[in-house]
């Protein structure tokens, strides 16, 4: 044992003895000649330097001042060499590190949307619905990521209704008031929700008038129930997406390309879109909470899209490429919405919303919920099948039977009028659009010309007045209010005079 130890040691000793001759050799003998050397500089300097006269000195101080900044410039460029590497290096660590988050938050982001959605089915179990009712199930994460397509989720859609037949068959001697009447009862037979008769009026005239639908007033009011009691009428339940506060953009509703993965994030609101395409009734979109952001932000792209008269105009752009793999109907990156959707928005009206663009409301119809519906015996009814091609038969049938009365659209120019004159608001042509597919549609449903009149004239132009200095207009407002009067007769417009009442009172 000792002897080992003796060869240990000794090999030791040899081998950090050579190691040591080997660095001496490689960096401390090149050295050895410098003292040397610059001995040698000062005997050559010293046998010149008496003879160099003024300009000798002059051109010796020259080069001196030269050779120091050359080697200053050689040595600053050796810095700049190390501090590029040392920047390039941590740059390249910086990417390292930004992967690495990017990888967390996809991670996170997909953790937050599992959590969302057990929320979304809390919520929607409170209102009836449980989760594996609907016609389309959650896919299991390992499917969608076993598929090779850029939009699994959307390609999953494709499988999922590549059988299926979607065609719905049209239901004799239905009218449009029927169908009010109908909805009214189920909702309050079927779920125990209680809703004005006028509401579901202007609820389906709104459908004939606009693809946005929103539905505003204080919590607890029944607004989410409505859309969501709507799509179990229609024996396809409503798409419920829960707005974020963090929304600022079209990303945030659709989804994004995913550069890591090679893979579209797509939203769940990006793949309700996409069932829609293969469906032949009406489906409905609702965007809960959708004051929590600016919709002007995130919705703006659909906004601009459906003021486009021709449909086959109404595409979203989705990615720029094209793959043999996406889904079915996604053409060139692009994806057609459908006329058979409805974006339904609920919104409450408290601190912490944002307010709703005016632009937003130009382009939507807003039904405002401010009670609980009273309940009242309901006939006991069951959900319907119709296709989407029928209620828009019915639409055009009522614009045919119950066209605008020549009396009531002058006495409408005198108010726009009166309007332009004291307040400096006009209609826009977009309202004098949507008054003549609503009215029509409101009459068919079983309101009168007036009341829809009323509801347009609140819902469209009162609306604004909110953005103007009450306090410096209230003369006018009481003169509005008596010309209502006298336009239209005492006992109408009560919408609007309420309004008005609203509006002097909270001013």
């Amino acid at each position: 044992m000792e002897a080992y130890f003796n060869y240990l040691r000794e090999l030791l000793v040899a081998f950090f003895t050579d190691l040591g001759v080997f660095l001496n050799t490689a960096w401390v003998k090149p050295w050895e000649r410098v003292p040397g050397n610059f001995d040698n500089y000062n005997s050559i300097f010293g046998a010149y330097n008496g003879t160099f006269g003024f300009w000798g000195w002059f051109f010796w101080v020259i080069f001196l001042l030269f050779f120091i900044g050359l080697i200053g410039a050689i040595l600053y460029g050796l810095f700049l060499l190390i501090r590029k590497y040392v920047r390039f290096v941590r740059k390249e660590l910086d990417k390292d590190e930004l992967r690495n988050q990017v990888e967390r938050l996809n991670y996170e982001l997909y953790q937050a949307i599992q959590e969302k959605d057990k929320i979304l089915n809390l919520k929607t179990g409170y209102m009836g619905l449980k989760p594996e009712e609907g016609a389309y199930q959650k896919e299991d994460q390992e499917v969608i990521d076993q598929i090779s397509s850029r939009f699994p989720k959307l390609t999953r859609v494709d499988q999922a209704y590549e059988d299926v037949n979607t065609a719905i068959m049209f239901k004799e001697g239905l009218s449009l008031e029927e169908l009010c009447n109908s909805f009214r009862n189920y909702a309050a037979s079927k779920l125990g929700l209680y809703y004005r008769i006028d509401v579901i009026r202007q609820l389906f005239a709104g459908l004939a008038t606009s693809k946005l639908i929103i539905l505003e007033g204080i919590s607890g009011t029944g607004k989410t129930s409505l859309a969501y009691a709507l799509g179990k009428f229609f024996s396809f339940d409503s798409e419920i997406i829960p707005v974020q506060p963090s929304w600022k953009d079209r990303s945030e509703l659709l989804g994004y390309y995913n550069e890591f993965t090679k893979k579209f994030n797509e939203s769940e609101f990006l793949k309700a879109l996409y069932v829609t395409t293969y469906r032949k009734d009406l489906d409905i979109i609702v965007l809960d909470e959708m004051n929590l952001a600016r919709i002007e932000y995130y919705f703006a792209e659909f906004l601009s899209v459906m003021e486009k008269r021709d449909f086959e105009d109404w595409t979203i752009d989705l990615i720029p490429s094209i793959d043999p793999s996406d889904p079915k109907h996604l053409k060139e990156g692009k994806l057609l919405i459908p006329q058979n959707v409805y974006f339904f928005g609920t919104a409450n009206n408290d601190d912490s919303t944002f307010t709703i663009a005016d632009k937003v409301y130009d382009r939507a119809i807003s039904l405002f919920f401010d009670d609980k519906g009273r309940p009242f015996d309901a006939v006991e009814t069951e959900p319907i099948s119709v296709p989407y091609a029928q209620l828009v038969s019915l639409f055009a049938e009522a614009k045919k039977q119950y066209g605008i009365s020549a009396d009531m659209l002058k006495k409408f120019e005198d108010l726009d009028n009166f309007v332009i004159k004291k307040f400096r608001l006009a209609f826009g042509n977009r309202i004098l659009k949507q008054l003549d597919d609503f009215i029509p549609t409101f009459i068919a449903c079983g309101g009168t010309e007036s009341d829809g009149f009323d509801f347009i004239f609140t819902n469209k132009i009162l609306k604004k007045f909110e953005s103007l200095n009450i306090a410096f207009l209230k003369d006018q407002l009481k003169e509005l209010d008596t010309y209502l009067d006298k336009l239209y007769g005492k006992g109408n417009f009560h919408m609007a005079h309420s309004y008005i009442e609203n509006l002097l009172k909270n001013n």
